[in-house]
């Protein structure tokens, strides 16, 4: 009998512990408010911490400015090295490509920001005038 349960156990797995053993997110309570917050959904609906996923499962995980596109390949509760952990999960193409075209426009940003040198006393007066300062 206890074969048995421990064959149920495994074709199944709550989901923030899923997340947390699939090294998503540091904690399981990190993984509990993502998915409380709509960070996660499986198959295009919120689903609770406690819901359980099994193998084949499309999951969407936003991290802060990324949001990726996972497919369930593995279950596990216990959390194991990072080698072993991204083999519960396979994340999809389009997800990759997504998620760097947009780092490497944020980049693009960054860059744009403080490509100008230290602005000089006349743009410094103007950006004063434009506060109401002057």
């Amino acid at each position: 009998m206890n074969n048995h349960n421990a064959t149920e156990s495994a074709a199944k797995v709550r989901l923030d512990k899923w997340l947390w053993a699939a090294r998503l997110f540091k904690t399981r309570a990190l993984a509990k408010t993502a998915i409380d917050g709509g960070k996660v959904e499986i198959e295009g609906q919120k689903p609770k911490p406690g819901k359980e996923i099994a193998i084949g499962a499309v999951l969407k995980v936003r991290q802060g400015w990324d949001q990726r596109i996972l497919t369930v390949t593995g279950l596990s509760e216990q959390r194991r090295s990072a080698p072993e952990a991204r083999q519960l999960y396979e994340e999809s193409e389009d997800s990759i490509r997504e998620r760097e075209k947009l780092a490497e426009r944020r980049k693009m940003q960054a860059a744009g920001q403080f490509a100008q040198d230290k602005p000089n006393k006349k743009d410094r007066r103007l950006r004063q005038a434009m506060k109401g300062r002057y």
